[in-house]
């Protein structure tokens, strides 16, 4: 089967897809849609997948540039030939499938595209509709976008959810040793990586998400400050970074709490595990998610997560079992959540462990793969 995976950009999401197809029998073309300043995977596109160039991929995807984009991509189809073309998100690069006329069209929602994107506007709500109707089958990761997309024009039986998953061996709980390594704060690794980080009575929160709004990086900052007043003993890890940036930082400068957050910047897939072991609780307070795969790798990690009581979570996550809830965007409630969960700290391993047990029952990339197979199949013969 010839299959043309088309993507908004490359992420270790889409890495993740890639590299599973290239080791199959299948003859896989990788499409990308724009290129940003940003890159957040660093591995090279896996071998045996062809990247195809194309008159996209060279900046950020503009409106006015789709009647180019999709006069090319028809080109495109017409000398590769492909069996089904895999694309999204929906706004961009299913869009442009479902103009070019091809039937085989699996639409895969990126969970925002539904939940945030599609209801911006009238034009995004029609361009929404339009794509949807147009393709062959659909999928996603959370049950929250398939109800979106059925309420679009989808027809129910023609969709598609399971969780994207994680490799469930390299997200694996950490093994009990003495003394527990913890990263107390930025000034103190610079000035003794050996001293200060080990403290039986601290607590230390971890948060991977995206500098960006719609993850509410910000919420948590404000909230940690708040904690930091009532706890002295509490420690926060940030990875990644973003467009809010500054205003992260301000906030817990402003706070007086720099001291005690500790910035991992930009961490590669290989040396992701560890971090997770660094913690004690893992925080996303995201206002959009389908089935979030930094939850999945936090879970997996046996961590237990407090996450923001989107739809997306509640489909992981049931409060005291694997896990906690807070109001989403609710800085006040959020900091009386981890101050509860400091105080239960004696649960934090019976809590782990069922969040791991969620992640094996239902996280395992592997064998949730053979349904992205099976449903190519179906897109295939339609």
């Amino acid at each position: 089967m010839h299959i043309l995976y088309f993507s908004k950009n490359y992420t270790p999401h889409d890495y993740r897809f890639l590299f599973s197809l290239s080791q199959t029998k299948h003859e896989v073309y990788f499409l990308q849609l724009e290129v940003t300043t940003r890159q957040t995977e660093d591995r090279p596109v896996p071998e045996n997948v062809q990247q195809i160039l194309w008159a996209g991929g060279k900046r950020e995807f503009r409106w006015r540039d789709v009647p180019r984009l999709t006069l090319d991509l028809r080109r495109l189809i017409k000398e590769i030939q492909p069996d089904i073309i895999h694309a999204g998100p929906i706004q961009n690069c299913a869009f442009l499938v479902a103009l070019s006329g091809f039937r085989h069209l699996l639409t895969m929602s990126w969970g925002y595209d539904l939940v945030m994107d599609a209801d911006k506007s009238a034009w995004l709500r029609w361009v929404t509709s339009y794509t949807l109707r147009r393709s062959a089958f659909f999928t996603s990761d959370a049950n929250v976008t398939r109800e979106k997309a059925i309420a679009f024009g989808m027809k129910p039986e023609r969709t598609v959810v399971f969780p994207w998953g994680i490799d469930l061996t390299h997200f694996h709980a950490k093994k009990e040793e003495r003394g527990k390594r913890k990263v107390s704060s930025q000034k103190s690794k610079v000035k003794n990586r050996n001293s200060s980080i080990e403290n039986r009575k601290s607590v230390t929160l971890f948060c991977s998400r995206t500098w960006e709004s719609i993850y509410g990086v910000d919420v948590l900052a404000k909230a940690f400050v708040k904690v930091a007043r009532e706890n002295p003993n509490v420690n926060l890890i940030l990875l990644g970074g973003g467009s809010q940036g500054n205003q992260i930082r301000q906030i817990l400068m402003k706070g007086g709490v720099m001291e005690r957050v500790h910035f991992g910047g930009q961490v590669s897939q290989r040396d992701l595990p560890r971090w997770y072991h660094m913690a004690d609780v893992y925080i996303s307070p995201s206002h959009v998610d389908g089935s979030s795969v930094t939850l999945m790798e936090a879970m997996a990690s046996g961590l237990p997560c407090l996450v923001s009581d989107i739809a997306g979570n509640k489909e992981w996550i049931r409060d005291g079992v694997n896990g906690w809830l807070f109001r989403d965007g609710d800085v006040d409630n959020l900091a009386e959540k981890i101050l509860s969960a400091i105080k239960s700290r004696g649960e934090f391993k019976r809590i782990g462990e069922s969040a791991r047990k969620t992640a094996e029952e239902r996280a395992d990339w592997k064998r949730n793969f053979g349904k992205l197979l099976e449903t190519y199949e179906k897109v295939k013969s339609d």
